[in-house]
């Protein structure tokens, strides 16, 4: 254990984060996360891999936040990281034009804290750290699809803004400073992790609940928009590879094709044997102020230079999360059923 490589991973609890320490952990590494402070630990994602700390474990979580520098720098000092991967972010991108300072502080901001971090740590310590930075499809905004490398940012949100800057920057001190540094330009990643407000597991989620009748209808915004969508545990392992290569580059990570939220319905309700159209209605406020009509992915340099190609398509991505959701709607049924029998039983009614 003393041997093996040391990874830091921002975003631990998250959908990605937890996918990329069970890869990690797999190969061997060591691996320490950084979790903000709060009343009620967001743990639920990596539970299964974490030990009490009073046992030997090779995964440990430390108290921290993007917004706070000098935290940063301390975590760094304490574990010396040979890897670090920053999946951090406030990512929602709808959240982000009603928190759009908030956004830019964690999502922008984090990074140069990070890089500086990282820079000042190399220099007092003579020791490389390899640099992940999670990027976004989002930045790509209004240009025209496949989107690549070398496709013009026109970023159409305060989110996809905050990562642009991101991006680079983490070119800037590449070149400037030497760093090994990587941009991931991750196109749209999902799986039963996923959080229940984005528009995927908010859709699966909502249709197995209606085919078990403990929801009538699904409320959404634009069913027009077109996007890339991939498996989450396909693209932690695109990152991973990012880190093991001679030079740092810059990849677009994606399947290379892309469907409509229409299509996406049809996948899910279909699978449930039931007619979107006669349970999901379109709500205005679930609108962005400015809107991305079509994402999609070239994975072409991924391929040459990585290895790299997603394994999931999105039908089979679907398929996967309409099973998990279903099983947690039978439960949330059963528990229905069993509170309504108590209260029957109590002569309540």
């Amino acid at each position: 254990m003393n041997n093996a490589k040391v990874a830091l991973v921002t975003g631990i609890t998250g959908q990605d984060g937890s996918y990329l320490a069970e890869l990690l952990l797999s190969k061997g590494y060591e691996v320490h996360g950084i979790i903000r402070r709060a009343s009620l630990l967001n743990t639920d994602r990596i539970d299964h891999l974490y030990v009490d700390p009073h046992q030997e474990s090779r995964l440990h979580l430390h108290f921290g936040d993007l917004s706070d520098g000098g935290a940063l720098r301390n975590v760094l000092e304490d574990i010396q990281p040979d890897e670090i991967y920053n999946l951090g972010a406030q990512s929602h991108v709808r959240v982000s034009f009603d928190q759009p300072e908030y956004t830019v502080d964690v999502v922008a901001m984090g990074v140069i804290r990070l890089l500086e971090a990282i820079r000042s740590y190399q220099k007092r310590n003579q020791k490389p750290i390899r640099f992940y930075q999670a990027g976004s499809s989002e930045m790509f905004g209004s240009a025209k699809p496949p989107q690549g490398e070398g496709t013009r940012f026109e970023p159409r949100s305060p989110y996809a803004c905050a990562k642009a800057y991101a991006h680079y920057q983490v070119i800037n001190h590449r070149e400037s400073y030497g760093l090994f540094a990587c941009n991931g330009i991750l196109f749209n990643h999902e799986s039963p992790r996923r959080g229940e407000t984005f528009v995927t597991r908010k859709i699966t989620r909502a249709a197995t609940r209606i085919k078990l009748g403990l929801q009538e209808k699904l409320y959404l915004g634009n069913l027009d928009v077109k996007r890339d969508w991939g498996f989450a545990e396909d693209y932690v392992e695109a990152m991973w590879r990012m880190l093991q290569q001679d030079k740092a580059d810059d990849y677009v990570v994606a399947t290379g094709t892309s469907i409509s939220i229409r299509a996406f319905l049809e996948l899910v309700f279909g699978r449930l044997a039931l007619d979107w159209r006669k349970h999901v209605e379109v709500d205005p406020r679930y609108f962005r102020p400015s809107e991305v009509d079509h994402l999609e992915g070239d994975p072409g340099k991924a391929l040459r230079n990585l290895g790299w190609e997603a394994k999931t398509d999105v039908k089979a991505l679907a398929g996967m999360m309409v099973d998990s959701d279903m099983r947690i709607a039978e439960d949330e049924l059963l528990l229905k059923d069993a509170g309504h029998r108590q209260i029957d039983g109590a002569g309540f009614r």
